[in-house]
């Protein structure tokens, strides 16, 4: 059986990360995982912290902590019949009308008081009301299923990484480097603002500030879980592993990258580096730590603890299946989006069955093929 939640030690938290439709892939990790373990399990992460689509699966998962299965099947039912007009408006008017204001800002550089992006993703605040239910996050809290639940956001006024936050009495806010932890009622805005694609969707605001997607700025993404109490990390990712990608033919090299190419490069960055790097970082500290003692750690006033770490993501790549379904997306995105080379901006935007069912049959693959370091990681018998 799982490890109960009652030990600090044991405590686990879930890592889901950002980019767009790319977030299906979690979905099928997920299930791989209510499949190993238990039937009858419960909501087995103690913290659950999302960013960007991210952020949508966490709390949708939290929602649902009576029952680990009845959770995961409510994001598969989503992410199997989604499609783009769910997400986006896609009638011409719309994305023409967001599509002008969009490029007269651009020109004008003026702060405007109504919100600027290419698309208008008010079908999806429709779609998260009917499928969440947000006030379940305080009953599990006070039930003992959960510990805490965040979502990351990124303020466009101050550059700071925040990461709102319900969660059990004795956890206290922190700051650090260009990030903070602020508790706070987990509401609609938290999730709109935490996937607001930057120039895509448009800035959120909360309180006094705008926000836009969490994984931008976002240095630390393991620091959210630890400080909220998990002391063992599941991180789901959803870049392909580095080793097994091929690197980009001569012909596509040679030729001058389009627009949708360059915004997609630099989202990319954003979306994958981070958690990456942090994850590396955190592996390189679980190798350092056992050489230090104790009395050294504290005098250097250093809090680190050695982490379980478990990391799964995407065998293949993302963008590489995202141009395989080229042909799923939307007309009227055809207009910005002209061809299949542009896999990263179709690997975000393309809130499509054919392509989400894909990401969740790869998200289930990959997780059964580390059945091993699964069953370990929750200490199954």
């Amino acid at each position: 059986m799982p490890e109960t939640h009652d030990n600090p030690a044991n405590k686990i938290g879930l890592i889901l990360s950002g980019g767009g439709a790319r977030a299906a892939y979690q979905v099928g990790v997920l299930r791989a995982i209510a499949n190993i373990l238990p039937r009858e399990t419960r909501n087995p992460f103690n913290v659950i912290t999302g960013t960007s689509a991210g952020a949508l699966n966490a709390v949708s998962l939290a929602t649902h902590a009576q029952r680990l299965r009845t959770g995961v099947r409510t994001l598969e039912y989503v992410w199997s019949n989604i499609s783009s007009d769910q997400v986006y408006r896609l009638d011409s008017a719309g994305i023409f009308s967001s599509a002008s204001n969009w490029a007269m800002a651009m020109l004008s550089n003026r702060a405007t008081e109504s919100p600027v992006s290419l698309l208008n993703n008010s079908p999806l605040k429709e779609l998260l009301s009917k499928i969440i239910k947000l006030e379940r996050i305080q009953h599990y809290i006070d039930t003992g299923l959960l510990d805490a639940v965040s979502v990351t956001a990124s303020g466009y006024s101050n550059g700071e990484s925040i990461s709102f936050y319900q969660a059990v009495k004795g956890i206290e806010d922190w700051t650090g480097p260009h990030r903070k932890g602020i508790r706070s009622k987990l509401t609609l805005e938290h999730l709109m603002a935490s996937s607001a694609i930057p120039t895509i969707f448009p800035a959120v605001k909360i309180s006094n500030q705008y926000f836009g997607d969490g994984a931008i700025r976002q240095l630390a993404p393991t620091s959210t879980a630890l400080h909220l109490g998990a002391r063992k990390i599941l991180a789901i990712g959803v870049s392909a592993n580095k080793n097994d990608q091929d690197s980009p033919g001569q012909e596509m090299a040679d030729k001058h990258p389009s627009l949708s190419q360059i915004v997609g490069h630099i989202l990319n960055s954003a979306f994958v580096d981070t958690l990456e790097n942090d994850l590396e970082f955190l592996r390189h500290m679980n190798d350092v730590l056992p050489y230090v003692s104790e009395r050294k750690l504290l005098k250097q006033n250093i809090r680190h603890r050695v982490v379980d770490l478990l990391e799964i993501s995407p065998s293949r790549d993302l963008s590489d299946i995202a141009s395989e379904h080229f042909d799923e997306l939307p007309k009227a995105l055809k207009l910005f989006i002209r061809e299949a080379s542009s896999g990263t901006m179709l690997s975000l935007l393309l809130f499509e069955p054919g392509y989400c069912n894909e990401l969740m049959r790869l998200g289930n693959k990959d997780a059964m093929a580390m059945e091993n370091q699964i069953r370990a990681f929750f200490r199954l018998d």
